[in-house]
């Protein structure tokens, strides 16, 4: 029997992980590139954010923007606590840090990628690099696949995981399938602000804001990190994931309405002006902030609506006042373009849902092809969720092929 497995990344690895050694059967791993679990090493600042610390799994599914059915299936059977023991049981321990996210003790992304490569050593699982797919057929009761390099391969089943593809024609070979594809568009992306001078702040982050799309119900709360193309973090990370297809079809150049202070309304802003004028009358704006604000960013603030330095509390026109409250709890800013978030590039989009079974991670179009991993129209928010997804579709499909023999 011959399994192949079209991916080299963190799906296509750990479902190879997880089909043991039968010297019945041959299970070839084939990567277009030259290098195996590459965003793996990249993840996490080269930490690789392995999941999440949420074990209620309703709760976990509210981090995926797209996929919610299938991952009802697939995280109750293999969800992070899962995770988290896999990798005890291969000597691997990870640790949760104050906002969730689980790394190796390590702190090292080459610890999973030693581990992952190990177990597929030790099952004898054959590695075939630069190998890009370019078609896939079935002929009687086998899959053919042909490569760019112009060699073929002939299985009995075939796990899909090549990550997510960033073009429609990427796709040609898995619609050749009878599949059909949500178009891919970008997700987890920065928004660029060329030429503001807010990018002068460039490493300032504050704990705690809440970031709104204009003119959507997009908003989202979290740190926010000045950069010095514009805004980061993973409020700005989170809000790109759910809004992904409205920010692509505004072709990336919107406004964003920042409310510096988290959730403060005008009403509560009023109330705590008026008693900071109460309070601090006599001491001048510039040299008392009322809010937790980092200092160079108040100094910004307040540059840009030219009170003057030594303004007292107690003398500030209403004027200036509204002004201040609508800077710090609406600041309206544009945005023109995206970066992708360093090396973490990911994608919505991807192989419809309707048409894989999530128990199984099998095509219900083509018996004996599987899917795991981010090629299906499933995406989660940063801190660990598209790993986590990974993982479940791999161990899934991966337990099924092994039953299937």
């Amino acid at each position: 029997m011959k399994i192949a497995i079209i991916g080299g990344g963190a799906a296509g690895c750990f479902a190879a992980a997880n089909i043991p050694f039968d010297s019945r059967q041959e299970v070839v791993l084939f990567e277009k590139t030259g290098k195996l679990l590459q965003k793996v090493k990249v993840s996490g600042g080269g930490r690789c954010n392995v999941t999440h610390a949420c074990f209620d799994i309703p709760e976990l599914i509210k981090r995926y923007p797209r996929g919610k059915q299938l991952l009802r299936k697939s995280l109750y059977q293999f969800g992070p606590t899962d995770t988290i023991n896999w990798f005890k049981e291969r000597g691997i321990l990870l640790k949760t840090e104050s906002d969730g996210r689980m790394f190796p003790v390590t702190d090292d992304s080459q610890t999973i990628i030693h581990c992952l490569l190990e177990v597929m050593r030790r099952q004898k699982v054959k590695i075939a690099l630069n190998k890009s797919v370019t078609n896939i057929r079935k002929n009687q009761d086998f899959w053919e696949l042909d490569f760019a390099d112009g060699s073929t391969y002939t299985a009995h089943r075939v796990l899909i995981a090549p990550g997510g593809l960033s073009k429609p024609e990427q796709f040609n070979w898995i619609e050749s399938l009878g599949h059909t594809i949500q178009p891919p568009v970008p997700s987890l992306f920065t928004f660029n602000m060329p030429q503001h001078p807010i990018t002068r702040l460039m490493g300032i982050s504050v704990p705690l804001v809440t970031v709104k799309i204009a003119g959507t119900k997009w908003q989202e709360s979290g740190p926010l990190l000045i950069t010095h193309w514009g805004l980061s973090g993973p409020a700005v990370l989170k809000l790109s994931a759910w809004a992904a297809r409205d920010l692509y079809h505004k072709n990336y150049q919107f406004e964003v309405l920042i409310n510096w202070l988290h959730d403060t309304t005008e009403d509560e802003f009023r109330i705590q002006l008026s008693s900071v004028r109460k309070e601090y009358g006599k001491r001048t704006i510039h040299n008392h902030c009322p809010f937790e604000l980092p200092r160079r960013l108040w100094e910004f603030f307040l540059e840009e609506l030219k009170i003057p330095d030594t303004l007292k509390w107690a003398e500030l026109p209403a004027n200036l006042q509204n002004k201040l409250m609508e800077i710090l709890i609406r600041q309206r800013l544009a945005v023109k373009g995206k970066t992708t978030f360093k090396e973490e590039f990911v994608t919505c989009g991807g192989v419809n849902l309707q048409e894989i079974d999530p128990q199984t991670m099998q095509s219900r179009i083509a018996p004996g092809i599987y899917f795991a991993g981010e090629i299906m129209d499933v995406d989660g928010i940063t801190g660990g969720y598209n790993f986590q997804h990974a993982w479940s579709s791999a161990w899934i499909a991966a337990k099924q092929i092994c039953r299937d023999f």
